[in-house]
């Protein structure tokens, strides 16, 4: 029986080490396998059904929300005046992005034009794109920096001419109007004696060019040989590099196209992006980790030199000629127009920006921009992208529109593209990449711990068993007869007397001494063996 048990006990070490074993091979291998999944899932490939489609026919809904700089005292303004402003908005506009014109190439890269289009979503709203609100009028103002270098006659004949069509320094129309564009005789004017002189050919609006539109020809990497490049920019509209800015450095079209990253990203990892909005490549940096709806994320923000002048931030002189920090000038691709983008209401620009203007209160929370990202997948789990359009205006003479204006540098909207991961998407996301991984690490720790079980309970029973043959004791004894003759011993062949031997335990020892002479013979023979 001691036997028996020694070989159960055997037998469950062995299986506990196979089992421990096998849970340390998981620990190893499975996070090799989540890994070698995501690379394959995360390759640019209609084969990957799932992330394909999401790639190619974003399924998050984005909503752009569109907030006016409303001017209160324009007729002050134009006396010199500092001028007071109001904040009107959220007009919010759904916006729907589709990808055409796909194509594959041998490099593995894939090239593809992404399309974009805006609904008004009135429920979203503050208001209707019937709205009136008052801002400054980007042709008259916006020209007079433009133009002010030409001879003071031809100064003169432009004042005349925006007299002609009755364009003033301000304008007040709908939200409507100033979004999408609306009927101006001067514009119609530009556009058939002076074609190219404006950026649309059409009606004239703060967003007309974007509405219906696509943001140019992009060609990326697949990530197929190399997941590290997936969604990296090779060239936009064929170009490897802008030819905007004054440095190499400054026109580098560095990052992805700002919808999805490469995997395995870490905290020391950064988040850059070419924007065909803002004329450059921009970056973000890793703030802190969290969560939404179980998913791990990284939050990644603006840094403070992202729009910091070349004084403050060397690297940043190319995008000159600046102002204040917190500015990117971005005339050099706008037709040469006086814009400048910045965060909204100034947040993290030079604050002598505030003493311009009244009415601006920046904030991080309702001001910063951030992108929170799935670190493994590279996939964006929230957005919001917040930028403001400015207008540098000032006095010019001989353009009497522009009367005795101070110089500034007037915000006249801003706005915020968002958008989340929700609905049957999130639960598969969640299912995918927080649950399969979880039961798999908990899996292999617990045959990690079923074999230490295993170890454990195999050495203790196979110590009993070892324990209890130790108890058995070897006693030497003659079996007596007293009817039988006296015989000799019989010797072996190595001449070695071969003798009866008695096997006793303790206890029947024990009970022997105390018990009648014929029960000690009968145990002696019960208990007996033949030793050779």
């Amino acid at each position: 029986m001691a036997v028996s048990k020694a070989r159960v006990g055997v037998g469950f070490i062995v299986a506990g080490v196979l089992t421990l074993v096998f849970g340390t091979v998981l620990c190893f291998v499975g996070p090799l396998i989540v890994d070698d999944q995501i690379v394959k899932n995360t390759v640019i490939d209609p084969k990957n059904e799932l992330t394909y489609t999401m790639w190619k026919d974003v399924p998050v809904p984005f909503f752009m929300s569109v907030y006016f700089f409303h001017i209160l005292n324009p007729k002050e303004v134009l006396n010199g005046e500092k001028p007071m402003v109001e904040q009107r908005g959220p007009y919010v506009y759904r916006k729907h992005i589709q990808k055409d014109n796909i194509t594959f190439h041998p490099n593995n890269t894939v090239s593809y034009r992404e399309y974009r289009s805006y609904y008004f979503e009135p429920s979203m709203s503050v208001g209707n794109e019937s709205d009136v609100v008052t801002i400054p009028n980007m042709l008259v103002l916006g020209a007079a920096v433009m133009l002010e270098k030409l001879p003071y006659a031809v100064r003169l004949m432009i004042s005349a001419t925006f007299k002609t069509f009755k364009e003033g320094p301000f304008l007040t129309k709908t939200v409507g109007e100033l979004m999408w564009g609306y009927d101006s005789k001067l514009v119609e004017f530009l556009n058939k004696y002076l074609p190219g002189t404006l950026p649309s050919s059409g009606k004239f609006g703060l967003f007309a060019e974007f509405n219906n539109s696509n943001t140019g020809l992009f060609t990326v990497f697949t990530g197929r040989g190399d997941i590290r490049k997936v969604h990296k920019v090779d060239s936009w509209n064929g170009l490897t590099e802008l030819n905007y800015w004054r440095t190499p450095q400054c026109n580098m079209i560095n990052g992805t196209a700002g919808q999805m990253w490469p995997p395995f990203m870490t905290k020391e990892s950064t988040l850059p992006f070419y924007s065909p909005d803002a004329c450059r490549s921009l970056e973000l940096v890793y703030q802190r980790s969290g969560e939404m709806r179980g998913i791990p994320l990284y939050r990644y923000v603006a840094p403070t030199t992202m729009f910091a002048n070349g004084t403050v931030y060397a690297p940043n002189e190319g995008f000159c000629p600046c102002r204040q920090s917190g500015l990117l000038n971005v005339s050099s691709c706008r037709h040469n127009s006086p814009v400048f983008i910045s965060h909204p209401h100034f947040f993290n620009a030079d604050p002598v920006l505030l003493d311009f203007v009244q009415g601006l209160n920046p904030n991080e929370d309702e001001h910063g921009l951030f992108i929170d990202i799935h670190p493994l997948t590279g996939v964006p789990l929230n957005v919001s992208i917040r930028l403001q359009l400015n207008l540098y205006m000032k006095r010019v003479s001989g353009i009497t529109e522009t009367g005795k204006i101070s110089e500034v540098v007037m915000p006249m909207i801003w706005f915020e593209e968002s958008g989340y991961i929700d609905g049957p998407i999130v639960s598969t996301f969640h299912t995918n990449l927080v649950v399969l991984p979880a039961v798999m690490e908990y899996t292999q720790y617990g045959f990690i711990a079923l074999g230490l079980a295993m170890i454990i309970l195999g050495v203790l029973v196979h110590h009993r068993a070892k324990r209890s043959q130790g108890n058995v004791i070897v006693m030497p004894a003659v079996v007596e007869n007293p009817g039988a003759p006296d015989k000799e011993p019989v010797k072996g062949s190595h001449g070695h007397d071969r003798q009866q031997k008695c096997v006793m335990s303790d206890s029947v020892h024990r009970m022997e001494t105390t018990a009648s002479p014929a029960v000690r013979q009968h145990h002696d023979v019960t208990a007996c063996r033949e030793n050779v």
